[in-house]
């Protein structure tokens, strides 16, 4: 049975590495916010062309944290797009603002020529998601950020080293958040993830609301910081990742590329990348009318399946609250019922990519 992901394979080929990596950070005596945590945030940083990067525990503190250095927060309104991930819609919850959807385009990222009718004077970002692995059209949405004196901000939790006109994601707005969670193409060992950003003040504050809104050690600053640090260990072990991220990022797309050149089925929708926005690949999406038919043929045929995402945050319980009901975002809610995700990992072999191939194309004949 070919699963939908198998991190381990990518642990077996730099097996080494981290387990040398672990091994000096226990050795060390050093485990919270030590040299592993300065010196990955430097690399990655520099790696995707960022002024200052924030290591915290994971992607979704990542944005709420972001969002609460911004001051955003009652009263005021984010624009998000309607088939992101929960995280991101947390995010701004969290902080007591209020989401406003926008339905995504047919490259599943958010649609820039719906987002401006929902500008109001309440309205005080937009965040996109770069989602699946695939950059977001940037141009007009920066340009509306400018227009209307809107923080720009990225959730990039599937998008490490995407790029939009060669420009990687996460260094276009005010803030960048990264997932690093095991299944991400840059994936720790745990929950892990980071905050990017170009401007020097804003760094200092998430600095500081990761640890407690103190930048030293027993004097806080900051009314509701946290603690929301980067775990040392994981910090060594993403250093190595990051050192082989070109591999690891080449395969994926590779990957990706057999499959659009193999896949030939009119019953299944391939994905499609938009001009100048470049695609990662964390998942390849298709969409399909009879999702549950095509999940277990492909069962049948030795190839597991899944699904991103089956339920959009408007119509999840924890959001009745804000009274949205189904058929409020159409285009959401038919991905929702109709995308499905083929099995794309590091250390796939030739032969598992040939079946699922093979899997896909014989369904429904």
């Amino acid at each position: 049975m070919i699963p939908c992901n198998d991190s381990k394979r990518l642990f077996n080929r730099y097996k080494d590495e981290f387990e040398q990596a672990a091994l000096d950070v226990l050795r060390s005596g050093w485990y919270v916010l030590g040299n592993n945590v300065q010196e990955f945030e430097k690399e990655f940083a520099e790696s995707i062309g960022s002024k200052f990067c924030v290591g915290v525990d994971n992607g979704t503190n990542a944005i709420k944290l972001g969002i609460q250095a911004l001051g955003i927060g009652p009263g005021d309104e984010v624009i998000v797009q309607a088939n992101t991930y929960i995280a991101t819609v947390l995010g701004i919850t969290a902080n007591g603002a209020a989401p406003i959807f926008v339905e995504p385009n047919e490259f599943f990222n958010m649609d820039e020529n719906e987002i401006e009718s929902k500008i109001t004077e309440k309205t005080k970002a937009i965040i996109v998601t770069h989602l699946y692995g695939q950059a977001t059209k940037m141009d007009k949405i920066i340009s509306l950020c400018g227009k209307y004196n809107l923080y720009l901000l990225e959730d990039c939790a599937q998008a490490h080293y995407a790029e939009f006109k060669g420009k990687k994601v996460g260094t276009f707005g005010d803030f960048g958040f990264f997932s690093f969670y095991p299944t991400k193409n840059i994936g720790a060992f745990g929950d892990a993830g980071a905050i990017v950003t170009n401007n020097e003040e804003l760094y200092k504050k998430v600095m500081m609301l990761r640890n407690y809104g103190s930048s030293v050690r027993y004097h806080f600053e900051l009314e509701n910081g946290s603690n929301s640090r980067l775990d040392e260990i994981q910090a060594a072990l993403l250093r190595v990742k990051i050192k082989h991220a070109k591999e690891i990022t080449n395969e994926k797309i590779t990957i990706a590329n057999k499959y659009l050149k193999g896949i030939k089925n009119d019953l299944i929708k391939l994905p499609r990348v938009d001009k100048d926005c470049g695609s990662v690949w964390h998942l390849f999406v298709l969409e399909v009318d009879d999702r549950e038919g095509f999940m277990n043929h492909m069962l049948s045929c030795g190839v597991k399946t899944d699904i991103h995402y089956p339920i959009p945050p408007h119509l999840s319980k924890c959001y009745e609250k804000l009274n949205y009901h189904a058929g409020d975002f159409l285009k959401t809610e038919y991905l929702a019922n109709h995308v499905v995700d083929l099995p794309i990992f590091n250390g796939m072999t030739d032969e598992e990519i040939e079946l699922v191939i093979k899997a896909v194309n014989s369904y429904g004949k």
